[in-house]
């Protein structure tokens, strides 16, 4: 019996850490895809020039493609931060 509580018990632990795994990857990559950096934190920087009356920005966050999986594959996509160096590959359809 007590086999039986301690395979169970064990069975819930790994499908929860599965589960959390699953849920900081995808919010790391809505993190990336908003333009927010999730290792230093730094934000897309917006500048407001009054003469003009323009607004620029300057990205944090590139975006590269990799490899394009044609019509119904997958893309793999390369991000760099430019503060901090970081860098990460995501597959996104």
């Amino acid at each position: 019996m007590q086999t039986i509580i301690f395979l169970l018990l064990i069975f819930l632990i790994v499908i929860f850490s599965v589960l959390l795994y699953y849920k900081t990857r995808h919010s790391r990559v809505d993190k990336l895809n908003s333009g927010e950096c999730p290792n230093c934190g730094q934000k897309t920087k917006s500048f407001y020039d009054a003469n003009t009356k323009t607004t620029f920005k300057q990205e944090i966050i590139t975006a590269k493609l990799l490899k394009g999986g044609g019509c119904s594959g997958v893309n793999d996509i390369e991000y760099r931060c430019k503060s901090c160096g970081l860098k990460e590959v995501y597959s996104q359809s």
